[in-house]
């Protein structure tokens, strides 16, 4: 295997490890889960973090995942040594977040806060997240004056 092969596997690799952390840690997702939610198998993602493969990775899969963990697929091409015609990007700027949200993101992770209640915190903020969109007929019900 040549030295660039393995570094770009090396590179896609870390970048598989740190979705699948960042989807652990801030939205408690298991393996199972996370291959649920992209359509991506489990034993592709762990040959994926392992390095483990002969040829390039299925474009399609690539951005199967990234989309299902709400990722730019681009930085996994980058990683995977396919946009040659791009330099190094910077880091595009996030949107500002909302004040509410970053409370709970400052109580996910304070060692003072209770595993109990982040665990309720993440619980909550999973069924907001993946709940559907109520008709506007419905929402507006709780406006009007009884």
């Amino acid at each position: 295997m040549t030295e660039t092969a393995n570094a770009r596997k090396i590179a896609f690799a870390t970048f598989v490890r740190r979705a699948l952390d960042d989807a652990r840690a801030m939205r408690a997702w298991s393996g199972t889960e996370v291959s649920r939610r992209t359509g991506v198998s489990r034993q592709t993602i762990n040959r994926w973090v392992r390095g483990d493969w002969a040829s390039d990775p299925e474009a399609e899969r690539v951005v199967a995942f990234c989309e299902g963990l709400g990722l730019d697929p681009a930085a996994a091409f980058v990683a995977l040594g396919w946009d040659r015609a791009a330099g190094p990007r910077a880091e595009p700027t996030p949107p500002p977040m909302d004040p509410d949200v970053e409370a709970l993101l400052r109580r996910l992770v304070d060692p003072n806060v209770s595993d109990a209640e982040k665990f309720h915190i993440r619980e909550t903020i999973r069924y907001l997240a993946y709940r559907p969109t109520l008709p506007a007929g419905v929402r507006n019900r709780g406006k009007q004056a009884g």
